[in-house]
């Protein structure tokens, strides 16, 4: 096929320098504009990216032109790594271009017409495009995923909720410092410390995965009746968001049952054979001892989110570990593996 041209909006940061890696070489779409701001534009990328990731730049990129983030060059679609403090409104000048904009960032995810969106989760709700449109007067639109720790923690609530209909949820996270893009968290502040707060986190974390699991009628999303409890830590590690989750149902099931139906548990990008999709989105370990970021956070390169520690609960009926790359199938990967989504199903044509 034709490779699809696509541009990266806020291609110097962290997510944005993601995008760069996981774009390299990808068999639908084809890099063609970097966007920065504007102390960014005119350097060449390897001038201006303060490269953080372990391979090296694409060669096909290192010499690319930084652009503003202008909708003023030849790509249909476009992936954003903003931040979410200059995102809303250059993502929505895109999208009234005519632009498709696959956005990573917090700004539209809760806009009634804008599907938040995890292909394997709800991908009927790319129905609400059509409506978007609509109100922009556009061809363009907005896709965004969900924060990182959500992906993983909706993820597994998705089988869950389907086979034994989920009443409430407590969760704990233990989560990366690279989730805070760069600099980040001061060393000091990170090195031999928990930090037990996280601004905003908790709040995304209790009402996002209620979006996700809701079902769309008559144009709108009914969010799924659950409660949500969040605690959200920063801890000193590199890459890899741990979840403790603790769950009530309404069918109470048997451990082997989590297994067997998380184990089991596939969706659409499964069964479209997407090139970013894994074979298996949820990988139970039984290893009391797993997972781990640093032996479990690349597998399936950084797109399956793994779970472990499956167990009774004494005070809820049932609880169990998770954990999920959180600049991979957290941020950058989600984009990307939406925007397949999206032309498999016609969107991009």
């Amino acid at each position: 096929m034709v490779k699809i041209k696509v541009g990266i909006l806020g291609s110097t940061g962290a997510v944005g320098q993601r995008f760069v890696q996981l774009l390299e070489n990808h068999p639908w779409f084809e890099v063609i504009a970097v966007c920065a701001s504007e102390r960014s534009s005119g350097k060449t990328y390897k001038e201006a990216a303060n490269w953080k990731i372990s391979s090296k730049i694409p060669s096909k990129i290192a010499n690319l032109k930084v652009r503003s983030c202008e909708p003023n060059f030849g790509a249909q679609l476009v992936f954003s790594g903003l931040d979410s403090s200059v995102a809303g409104e250059i993502e929505d000048n895109f999208a009234n271009q005519g632009y498709i904009v696959v956005s990573n960032s917090k700004n539209h995810r809760m806009e009634k017409d804008v599907p938040l969106l995890i292909p394997e989760v709800n991908p009927d709700h790319l129905a609400l495009i059509k409506l978007q449109q609509k109100r922009r007067q556009s061809k363009g639109f907005i896709v965004t995923n969900p924060n990182c720790t959500t992906v993983g923690l909706a993820m597994v609530l998705k089988p869950l909720h389907d086979a034994f209909t989920i009443k409430s949820i407590a969760v704990t996270s233990m989560q990366a410092l690279s989730g805070a893009g760069y600099p980040g968290v001061s060393s000091l502040d990170a090195l031999d410390n928990v930090i037990p707060f996280i601004g905003g986190e908790e709040e995304k974390v209790e009402t996002e995965p209620l979006k996700l699991l809701g079902t769309v009628k008559n144009g709108q999303v009914i969010f799924a009746p659950l409660k949500i409890s969040a605690s959200c830590n920063r801890v000193s590690v590199r890459d890899g968001h741990m979840e403790s989750v603790e769950l009530i149902f309404s069918k109470k099931p048997e451990i082997s049952q989590v297994i067997k139906v998380l184990s089991q548990f596939k969706g659409v990008p499964q069964k479209f054979e997407l090139p970013s999709a894994p074979p298996a989105p949820i990988v139970v370990t039984e290893d009391e001892t797993r997972p781990q970021p640093v032996l479990d956070r690349d597998i399936e390169n950084g797109m399956s989110v793994v779970v472990g520690r499956i167990r009774k609960s004494n005070v809820s009926d049932l609880k169990l570990t998770l954990l999920v790359h959180n600049t991979i199938r957290g941020a950058a990967g989600a984009a990307i593996l939406n925007a397949e989504l999206l032309q498999a199903k016609g969107f991009l044509n």
